[in-house]
């Protein structure tokens, strides 16, 4: 059994006087890249230089204003990979790069010898602040913990002062979701104060989830808490660093913003130490599905997850949000028959607005294909065979051929799982395009009657067939030409059958354009029923093939 009495419930915030819950996502936030930094320490093989650059160009491709690039006082390849950025006009105007520092003097002044050169950059210090680290790692009290984060500020404000750039100094209190808000709040409001925080020069705070350690909701409080109680908040970026311990790096994200955070640090995909950090495309993705501009160029995802996987050399999961393989693909029968009614639907109401049950976004906005969102495999139903056979082929099967179509390609997912949409026209044209024995369809005329005097029927047929290969004719009457079929053939294999339903259409527009048929026949004489297709360019032809092929289904020509 689990040894769960080892464990003990993370302290909550008594906070009653919330309002996040009734708050939604309105805008984008500042976003700012962790890629190279957060992301690239957690992998097995960092990226080398010429990857960092590579990874550098496509944030920036993204969309991307902030990005943090490393801890160059700390790193080599760090510090040359800013370097060359810099001294290689490689950042764009409008782009801060960010650089982290643990607020000690000479990384403080190796990190400023990083950036020279640079028109502007974020200086990022941080220190842990939380109960657990103050105790065990640091052996500190408050007051010496805020000791260090306040002379950290002071050595990048004079540093600042004679620096030829802009610089936006950035403090996070390292571990805040294990931190004391009342302690917080005392520590972030003395680096403020240090640093001389205006609305002209604003600072960024930096709250991060560096271990989720509750619930988003939680998060949310404790975002807020700190929201209502900074100082001059006009003067503060309240910014939130979500990790994904438990799985709710996303959810914590988004509820930090409706706790009043204005920006997001994240990286691609979610890679980060551990479990990850918060996934921003997944943010990105998500307020895009509610019709919200999120302010990135993400309209190309398998160009994201080639350069993502290239660079980080970590697949992307298959069932990953919007970006993996199969999370427009739908195996369930149900959902495929869903799918089916809400593409049909949208196209009939010409809606400009995507509604499409299961499919919360259009799969090609994103610049996915339609063509893998219905697979057909054992649990598939009807609906999805029917979707495969409109989607890829173009025949629009009766609703009461969906199920007994179905019924062969279950047989066959059974057996071999999985079903190919080219296999499963195969044994369409098995089952009802190719039933041509015993008898077989050649030939037929039709004449109009409808000018005979005393005549009960308006048209004749003559149809010319072969039975069991020994070529046969039959003339006959009736209303129309499947009438007539019908009558003349029950009169020359001596059976009883009746025609309960007739559907056509095109199979495709032009001048040499073909047309589907599908006829439900009924055997009068032991009540089965089931359905023959016919394909040709004249619709009679066609209606003429689907009786035989009904017939011949049916075993009527034995």
């Amino acid at each position: 059994m689990l040894n769960y009495k080892r464990y003990r419930r993370n302290p909550v915030v008594d906070y009653p006087e919330r309002e996040w819950p009734n708050k939604e996502i309105e805008k984008a936030p500042i976003w700012c890249s962790v890629d190279l930094r957060d992301g690239n320490q957690a992998l097995i093989d960092p990226m080398v230089v010429q990857e960092k650059i590579e990874m550098f160009e496509f944030l920036i491709k993204l969309g991307f204003k902030e990005i943090e690039i490393g801890f160059p006082a700390a790193s080599q390849i760090e510090f040359d990979f800013l370097r060359q950025l810099i001294e290689r006009k490689m950042i764009p105007d409008d782009v801060r790069v960010q650089v982290l520092t643990q607020c000690r003097e000479e990384l403080i002044d190796r990190t400023f010898e990083s950036i020279a050169g640079c028109k502007q950059a974020i200086v990022h210090i941080y220190n842990s602040t939380s109960t657990l680290q103050r105790d065990v790692v640091f052996g500190m009290d408050r007051e010496q913990i805020k000791e260090i984060a306040i002379a950290g500020t002071k050595m990048v404000k004079e540093r600042a002062e004679k620096f030829p750039g802009e610089i936006i100094l950035e403090y996070s209190p390292e571990s805040f979701t294990g931190t004391e808000l009342d302690f917080a709040l005392d520590i972030c409001t003395a680096v403020q104060k240090t640093w001389g925080a205006t609305k002209e020069n604003p600072i960024i705070i930096n709250l991060p989830s560096t271990v989720e350690m509750t619930t988003p909701n939680v998060y949310a409080d404790q975002i807020e808490w700190m929201n209502n109680h900074f100082e001059d908040r006009e003067s503060i970026i309240l910014s939130v660093h979500p990790h994904n311990d438990r799985g709710t790096g996303v959810a914590s994200a988004e509820l930090a913003m409706l706790a009043g955070a204005d920006r997001v640090e994240g990286t691609l995909f979610g890679n980060g130490e551990r479990t990850g950090n918060v996934d921003v495309l997944n943010i990105a993705y998500n307020m895009f599905s509610q019709g919200i501009n999120p302010e990135l160029n993400i309209e190309r995802v398998n160009d994201i997850i080639e350069i993502y996987e290239r660079c980080c050399k970590i697949p992307i999961h298959p069932r990953h949000p919007y970006a993996g393989k199969l999370v427009f693909t739908a195996f369930s029968g149900s959902h495929q028959d869903a799918i089916n009614k809400g593409v049909h639907a949208m196209k009939e109401r010409q809606s400009e607005i995507w509604q499409v049950p299961y499919l919360p976004i259009d799969p090609a906005d994103i610049g996915r294909e339609y063509e893998p969102i219905v697979r057909i495999n054992s649990q598939s139903g009807k609906g999805g065979v029917a979707f495969v056979m409109d989607t890829y082929f173009g025949f629009k099967l009766p609703k009461g051929m969906h199920k007994e179509f179905a019924n062969v390609i279950q047989k066959i997912s059974e057996k071999q799982g999985e079903v190919a949409p080219e296999q499963i026209m195969e044994q369409f044209r098995e089952e009802y395009l190719e039933q041509k024995e015993p008898i077989h369809f050649r030939k037929i005329r039709v004449d109009d009657m409808s000018d005979e005097v005393n005549s009960v029927f308006d048209t004749k047929v003559t149809v010319l067939y072969t039975d069991h290969g020994v070529e046969k004719s039959f003339e006959a009457v009736g209303n129309g030409p499947i009438d007539a079929v019908q009558r003349g053939l029950q009169e020359c294999l001596g059976v009883r059958i009746k025609v309960l339903d007739y559907e056509e259409h095109a199979l495709q527009s032009g001048a040499n354009s073909q047309a589907a048929a599908y006829i439900h026949m009924l055997d009068a004489d032991d009540g089965r029923v089931t359905y023959g297709v016919g394909v040709s360019s004249n619709i009679t032809r066609a209606s003429v093939r689907a009786i035989f092929s009904a017939v011949n289904r049916l075993g009527l020509g034995e």
